[in-house]
């Protein structure tokens, strides 16, 4: 018999609509599954009932309302969607995955708070997330690791780890994350589901933490297409003191809209070529690209197979932004033996990144962009690499304390096609539809051009409907 857990969001919130079920119901299901599986799963590292449990009285107060007035309501009301503890809730501790802000607590929202609370979602809490977001996997010294629901032995990847192990195991019907190398498209191959990193000004990560570099965004992380650009449509548009924006959509279009869409004939270009120098394609891996290229090309899309140069430049650059950008969460002096080793090496190196460096390496990124945009999505609509080059790694195998100049050349390696879409700006997602004989997700990734995540979404939603994943459910959740 299905569960509410086995519910989308998207028809979770129209049973809320209908009167089907309530927020209330909805919040108490997911807490008494939390209150059971986090520790072993590892999504939460703060869990916030007293908050869940007012947030739901109101939005069923709300739901009432509106179904007595013939109100519309929200797309999500009522639906709980946890946060990631990167991000501010005023009044909530934010821990950014480090035992220097285990006790931090923030007295503003971010703006993706502000629209989730205008949304009428419910917070069931803070997601884990590695020490500042740095690398591609979820463990910090103030939580159990996130796992992948698939096999427990195996990292949830990150850095919206959490996020996406709460998805996967029933613990959220749908999550907020953020990317800034591909932290939403790692955790979500790895875990089975959908992710979307938006165009570079889609949503606001203000007020307080705008990402100078323009490498980060957040978005949404979901089971289904429908789920993800739903939230999408709540979490993205112009807020005060944005430095830029993507692209409007036409008028009276959403990104929900686009899940139901006929994404048209389109021209894909494929790269398999992991473009990190001395980089493998692990099999699996290359598997999941290969039944996705014929995938496409049994729907009908013309599909161009190109291999491009690989080039050191990116790396360097994206290198230098990355350890510059570690540093921008103040720790004073006395606490930093309390950060982990990853965290101090390229705090140390952010450092000795000169200004005239730092500049380099944002424009070395827009140049990226220029190129791709002259060279490659002047002739095609979208291009298809694989999400990652290795499948799911054991807890505690991407790290590596000891030598961690070392530990950041391994992560490189394990994502090497991610942070292209971080240094250029343009919309990429992770679809699941790959799982190795062993049972286990391998996700491949799409990109498009600067603003067009309609496209993405329309494809994806064919791509899921030709294939469905939704339903599949690790066996033990």
């Amino acid at each position: 018999m299905a569960q509410l857990h086995d519910l989308t969001a998207v028809e979770q919130a129209e049973q809320v609509r209908s009167g089907s079920v309530s927020p209330v119901e909805l919040t108490e299901h997911y807490l008494d599954r939390i209150e059971r599986l986090n520790e072993t799963v590892g999504a939460y590292i703060t869990v916030t009932p007293e908050i869940a449990r007012k947030q739901a009285a109101d939005a069923e107060s709300e739901a009432l309302a509106a179904q007595r007035e013939g109100r519309e309501l929200p797309a999500l009301h009522g639906v709980p969607v946890p946060v990631k503890d990167l991000n501010f809730v005023a009044g909530v501790r934010c821990t950014l995955g480090s035992r220097a802000y285990a006790d931090h607590v923030p007295d503003i929202d971010d703006h993706v708070v502000t629209k989730l609370r205008e949304a009428g979602t419910i917070l069931l809490g803070k997601t884990n997330t590695p020490e500042f977001g740095l690398p591609c996997y979820t463990e910090n010294q103030l939580a159990p690791p996130a796992r992948t629901p698939w096999d427990l032995e195996l990292s949830a990847g990150g850095s919206s780890g959490g996020a996406a192990a709460a998805v996967a195991a029933g613990l959220a019907p749908i999550a907020q994350g953020s990317d800034g190398g591909g932290s939403i498209r790692i955790p979500s191959s790895v875990c089975g589901l959908f992710g979307i990193k938006p165009s570079r000004g889609r949503i606001s990560g203000g007020p307080v933490q705008h990402d100078v570099s323009g490498l980060s965004t957040s978005g949404p992380i979901a089971r289904s297409v429908a789920d993800a650009a739903t939230l999408l449509d709540v979490l993205a548009g112009p807020m005060p003191g944005v430095p830029y924006a993507a692209p409007s959509l036409p008028p009276g279009a959403s990104f929900a809209s686009y899940a139901g869409a006929e994404p048209g004939r389109l021209r894909v270009v494929a790269l398999p070529t992991p473009p990190v120098p001395g980089v493998e394609l692990h099999p699996d891996c290359r598997a999941a690209y290969d039944a996705a290229a014929e995938l496409l090309r049994g729907l009908g899309h013309q599909v161009d197979e190109m291999e491009l140069p690989v080039d050191e430049g990116i790396r360097d650059s994206f290198g230098k932004a990355w350890a510059v950008m570690s540093t921008v969460y103040p720790v004073a002096p006395e606490h930093e033996e309390l950060l982990m080793p990853l965290t101090r090496h390229l705090r140390e190196q952010g450092g000795r990144v000169s200004g005239p460096e730092f500049a380099a390496a944002l424009y070395a990124f827009r140049a990226l962009g220029q190129l791709i945009a002259d060279a490659l999505l002047s002739s095609y609509d979208v291009i298809l690499t694989p999400t990652l080059a290795q499948p799911p790694a054991p807890v505690g195998g991407l790290r590596n304390d000891a030598d961690p100049e070392a530990e950041f050349a391994g992560l490189a390696a394990f994502t090497p096609f991610t942070p292209l879409y971080n240094a250029t700006g343009q919309p990429a997602v992770s679809v699941p539809l790959h799982w190795t004989p062993a049972g286990l997700p391998i996700g491949v990734m799409f990109g498009g051009r600067f603003g067009d995540e309609a496209t993405l979404i329309a494809l994806s939603a064919q791509l899921e409907a030709a294939r469905p994943w939704a339903h599949r459910r690790p066996s033990m959740w």
